[in-house]
């Protein structure tokens, strides 16, 4: 059994929607929303995995993301394309600075890097590859404040040679972490981490291909 996770309903309600493609219908996998950021995504599950009664084999989170603006030369992420974490961060717990971040000693905070489990990570890379589907690896960073600037989202990206940016994931990471359970995640992405400007965003598009690829990796995982 697999449990898909993803922030809103506008995300979810595509897979959903989706879902009698996969084998197995109810047998293939459970959903859960967990709400928008790290607190609620970390309680919701961590909840959900107390009180479902249910064995899971992996997590499998999905939705839209934004993508910082890499160096040059770097493969850049364009908009609607599809993004594989290999670590999330939770890139923004410390002292900001306005033009800088300061991160707390882990003593404090403990790991706020988390890899993702390499054997279902090595599974969905040859779906992908099968399916034909193009895709980003990289490191995925997870923040409490969308990031509404270039500079910061310079800062950030700089830092941990960051792929996209959200803010669920590392909560999601770390949750599974606790639960011994593996975890893949993906993002479409909607939007450029620049100064702000949602006129340019393809919100609504990105949440339909993030569903359609979940669909099709759940497939493949459970085929």
């Amino acid at each position: 059994m697999i449990l898909v996770v993803a922030a809103t309903e506008i995300e979810m309600a595509p897979f959903l929607a989706q879902s009698a493609e996969l084998p197995g219908g109810d047998c293939t996998c459970r959903t859960l929303i967990t709400g928008v950021g790290p607190v609620e995504t970390a309680l919701r599950l961590t909840r959900f995995l107390c009180e479902s009664g249910e064995q899971f084999d992996a997590v499998i989170h999905f939705g839209v993301g934004g993508a910082y603006i890499l160096p040059e030369k770097s493969r850049q992420p364009e908009l609607l394309d599809i993004c594989l974490a290999e670590h999330e961060v939770a890139g923004d717990f410390g002292i900001c600075l306005g033009e800088s971040m300061e991160y707390l000693d882990t003593t404090l905070t403990g790991e706020i890097v988390y890899k993702m489990d390499g054997s279902l990570l090595k599974r969905c890379r040859t779906i992908f590859d099968r399916l034909g589907t193009n895709y980003h690896p990289g490191v995925f960073i997870t923040v409490n404040g969308i990031t509404g600037t270039s500079t910061r989202g310079e800062i950030l990206q700089s830092r941990w040679n960051g792929l996209c940016e959200n803010m669920e994931g590392a909560s999601v990471a770390r949750v599974c972490r606790e639960f011994n359970l593996p975890c893949a995640e993906l993002r479409c992405i909607s939007n450029y981490v620049e100064d702000r400007n949602p006129s340019t965003w393809r919100l609504q598009e990105a949440c339909l291909k993030a569903a359609h690829t979940a669909i099709q990796l759940v497939k493949g995982l459970t085929i």
